[in-house]
């Protein structure tokens, strides 16, 4: 609206205007914004692992150096649009035939390893469809004891899964599974009733009762499968095999006080796969 260089003086523009000649003159401060640096930071942290959660991020930020809490942490993934992102695709199918096994797990405190292990199954998208995996995991220390990848969904990859658990770590007295043909098929029970442990199964739609291995597929998903897509089983097994064993031996989790769960469990460091 003002114009500089013609003959109306910039006062006399102000005057026919109605406006104070000060705001002519006046520079807009831009303002640095102090968490541009964290906010970068957040960014590359998310994009890494894009189920970390505020908290998770709070201390890998804390490691390099910015100091600032869960709630402005918070604040700040909100305001790039940023959150923790899971999910999951229902793949129990029971059997009426087959017996099931009460859930032993209600109001038990998990003290010490090897006290509680599970299993799973879940899907991971492969560009030609789906593979799925299935591991063995310790309650106590959240360590992969063992996995395996199938192109189907019958039980040989969750019995071979149990064998070299059950060959390298010992064995649990509880192990827990849902309620799905894969676990409950006699071939599977009788492995763990010949070496007299204690099964137990989750109730009906109730996948909290087997929360611990429910957490390991979000994270392997949003750590891992979503960030690096595979075309072959071949190279997911190769990335789930180097993934394993950085979620076993180098990530800190939040429950274990920052420890590793080879710190936690003790004893051997790594989770093999045929």
């Amino acid at each position: 609206m003002i114009e500089f260089g013609i003959e109306i003086s910039i006062k006399r523009q102000c005057e026919l205007l109605g406006i104070n000649r000060s705001r002519v003159y006046y520079d807009k401060v831009v303002r640095p914004d102090r968490y541009e640096k964290i906010k970068t930071e957040i960014k590359r942290i998310w994009e890494l692992m894009p189920s970390r959660g505020a908290r998770h991020i709070v201390r890998e930020l804390l490691e390099i150096g910015y100091h600032i809490g869960r709630r402005k942490a918070g604040e700040l993934m909100r305001m790039l649009g940023l959150s923790a992102l899971w999910v999951r695709k229902n793949l129990t199918k029971m059997v009426k035939a087959h017996k099931k096994y009460p859930y032993l797990l209600r109001g038990v405190n998990i003290e010490r390893v090897n006290q509680v292990w599970s299993t799973d199954i879940t899907y991971i998208k492969l560009s030609g469809g789906f593979a799925y995996l299935t591991a063995v995991i310790d309650w106590y220390s959240r360590k992969v004891l063992s996995w395996r990848l199938s192109n189907s969904l019958d039980n040989s990859f969750c019995k071979s899964a149990l064998k070299e658990a059950l060959c390298i770590y010992g064995q649990p007295e509880i192990f827990n599974t849902d309620q799905g043909s894969q676990y409950t098929a006699s071939d599977f029970t009788k492995i763990l009733e010949d070496k007299k442990i204690s099964i137990s199964m989750d109730g009906k739609g109730r996948a909290v009762d087997n929360i611990f291995i429910e957490r390991l597929w979000r994270t392997v998903k949003y750590e891992h499968a979503y960030i690096y897509r595979f075309d072959t089983i071949k190279e997911l097994r190769q990335g789930l095999k180097d993934y394993f064993d950085y979620y076993n031996n180098k990530r800190k989790h939040q429950s274990l006080g920052y420890r590793t769960p080879s710190e936690v469990y003790g004893g051997i460091t790594n989770a093999q796969t045929a």
